[in-house]
C-alpha cells in the first residue's frame, strides 16, 4: 500500500465517491512535481499513488478532479478542482488524507 493514501465521502449522497481522478504532487524548491495518478475505487479509496515508492520529507500535494466526477452525476459542482497542500515531517509514518465532499463544499482532515 501506498504511504500516502486517501478517501472521499459525498456527504450529498452520504456514499463513497467513486471513479475521481487523483494526482499527488511533491515540491522541489518552488515547483511542484508529478509522483502518481490514480482514481478512487468502489469504496471512494486510492491506495495506490506512491506504491513501492519511499517517503521524503517535504510538502506534498493532493488533487481531487471534482468537476469531472459531479458532471458524470449530471450535478453542477462549485469548485473544479479540490488540492490539499500538506507537509509531512516523518517518513516513517503512514499518511492518510481523507475528503469530504459536496457539490459546494469540502472538508478534509488527517486521517489514521
Amino acid at each position: 500500500m501506498s504511504p500516502i493514501t486517501s478517501h472521499i465521502l459525498d456527504t450529498s449522497l452520504g456514499k463513497p465517491a467513486v471513479g475521481v481522478a487523483v494526482q499527488i504532487e511533491i515540491k522541489n524548491a518552488a515547483e511542484w512535481s508529478t509522483l502518481g495518478t490514480g482514481k478512487t475505487n468502489d469504496d471512494g479509496r486510492v491506495t495506490d499513488l506512491l506504491e513501492g515508492e519511499t517517503l521524503q520529507t517535504g510538502s506534498y500535494r493532493l488533487t481531487f478532479a471534482t468537476a469531472e466526477y459531479f458532471a458524470a452525476q449530471n450535478v453542477e459542482g462549485f469548485y473544479p478542482q479540490v488540492q490539499i497542500e500538506f507537509e509531512i515531517k516523518d517518513s516513517e509514518q503512514h499518511y492518510h488524507v481523507p475528503l469530504l465532499l459536496n457539490p459546494f463544499g469540502y472538508s478534509t482532515y488527517r486521517g489514521s
